[in-house]
């Protein structure tokens, strides 16, 4: 059944593959951290480690949320790592461990990065497709990416 919602299925069709490759950003960034997590190593080990759980815990939610957003607009989201490398706007580092400062350093530019899209993004979602519910869901989104830089 399709929603009555009050936008079309081009517009929620057009929303759902924004998220889609939000989702996808996401993911990847959420899988960085992670290997980060895994792999940090110095003087700083422990208090690292636990800042890139803190960090990977929050990316978790966001995953859970962009995608439930997506079946919202009766899409399916999208779910495998073939897909994920697809169509991500970030790039993966296979076999690169940088020190720890190198570790923030790229997981800071990758913020930073989604935060540049999500400007994009939300104002297309508004004036393209007219939702103001995923423009103000991706407004949300963007303020947690800019916590994670002060964070940092």
């Amino acid at each position: 059944m399709k929603p009555n919602i009050g936008l079309s299925d081009k517009e929620r069709e057009g929303v759902a593959k924004i998220l889609s490759t939000l989702l996808s950003d996401e993911y990847v960034l959420y899988t960085k951290t992670r290997n980060y997590h895994w792999n940090v190593v110095g003087p700083h080990f422990n208090d690292l480690h636990k800042f890139f759980e803190s960090q990977y815990e929050v990316l978790d939610e966001i995953v859970d949320e962009v995608a439930e957003r997506v079946r919202s607009l009766s899409g399916f989201s999208i779910a495998t790592l073939e897909e994920f490398l697809k169509y991500s706007r970030l790039r993966e580092q296979p076999g690169q461990f940088p020190d720890a400062r190198g570790m923030i350093s790229k997981l800071l530019a990758d913020h930073e990065t989604i935060i540049r899209n999500l400007r994009v993004d939300l104002e297309v979602c508004a004036d393209k497709y007219h939702d103001i519910g995923t423009n103000d869901f991706l407004t949300g989104l963007m303020e947690k990416h800019e916590k994670r830089l002060l964070d940092a």
